[in-house]
């Protein structure tokens, strides 16, 4: 079992732009082959934060969607907030605030032996690194920039990520998965 930050960013650092969106990333289209789904079935919990979480509610399920899509998570889900959300019906999510120690616990335990997925942002994988608890992050980096927005990673690493793989993906992408030292 690992906790890894999946996740893609422009090729100058941001997972989201300046909006808090990822409609950057929509223009690439569906990448094959990709990662993505063979990763997620290893996932037994994922963590969220408030930000990607009210953006995917808006986008897929809020009051101006007109066509509503299902949640698209079978894996329990926690949301990292500080504020009241929208809750989706039929959805196993679980909204909690404050140290990520204790609630990675109960991920893990949710998890049995698949891995815990942080979803993003990136302030919230910070906060899984900080406490030791993050092992790998595997980043799909877009052939755009964006010049602002959510920072992939607002952190120093230090001593360095060790790199375990690098893979390109169409005209458009590169994968790199790292592994966290000392985690």
């Amino acid at each position: 079992m690992a906790t890894i930050y999946y996740t893609a960013t422009s090729l100058d650092g941001f997972i989201a732009d300046e909006h808090n969106s990822l409609d950057w990333l929509f223009q690439f289209g569906e990448l094959e082959p990709n990662t993505f789904d063979a990763f997620l079935e290893g996932v037994g919990a994922i963590a969220m934060g408030s930000t990607t979480y009210q953006w995917i509610y808006d986008h897929d399920f809020g009051t101006e969607v007109d066509d509503p899509k299902p949640w698209p998570y079978r894996t329990p889900t926690w949301v990292f907030t500080s504020r009241q959300l929208p809750i989706i019906a039929e959805a196993d999510v679980r909204f909690v605030s404050g140290d990520v120690r204790p609630i990675h616990k109960d991920m893990a335990s949710a998890a049995g032996d698949k891995n815990l997925w942080i979803v993003g942002g990136g302030d919230l994988a910070g906060q899984f690194y900080d406490c030791g608890l993050l092992d790998e992050l595997v980043v799909s980096v877009a052939s755009v920039t964006l010049d602002g927005g959510a920072p992939l990673f607002p952190r120093r690493i230090d001593p360095p990520l060790k790199l375990l793989s690098a893979k390109p993906y169409g005209h458009d992408f590169v994968e790199l998965h790292y592994s966290v030292p000392g985690q």
